[in-house]
């Protein structure tokens, strides 16, 4: 299991556009990537879940990677977050 801490840059969060482009990314992998924000945590690949959780500039959020291709997508993830985010 890899996990990564990440601050949302973004001026209005995850928000439509981006968490369409992170749920796109996440499908890429046999991992199962999660989305965690306080208490709250949700599968990457959920649209209408990362949406749902509000997370908006400034606050951080824990990505968690874990399966077959975990090294890879948690670079990637890793990556995309500081491109999109």
């Amino acid at each position: 299991m890899k996990t990564f801490n990440y601050t949302i840059k973004d001026e209005v969060g995850i928000h439509a556009r981006p968490a369409g482009l992170l749920a796109k990314k996440a499908k890429e992998f046999e991992s199962t990537i999660t989305i965690q924000k306080g208490e709250k945590s949700v599968n990457a690949t959920k649209l209408m879940m990362l949406m749902g959780l509000g997370v908006k500039c400034g606050e951080t959020v824990t990505i968690t990677v874990e399966g077959a291709d975990e090294e890879k997508a948690a670079v990637e993830m890793e990556a995309f977050f500081n491109e999109n985010l």
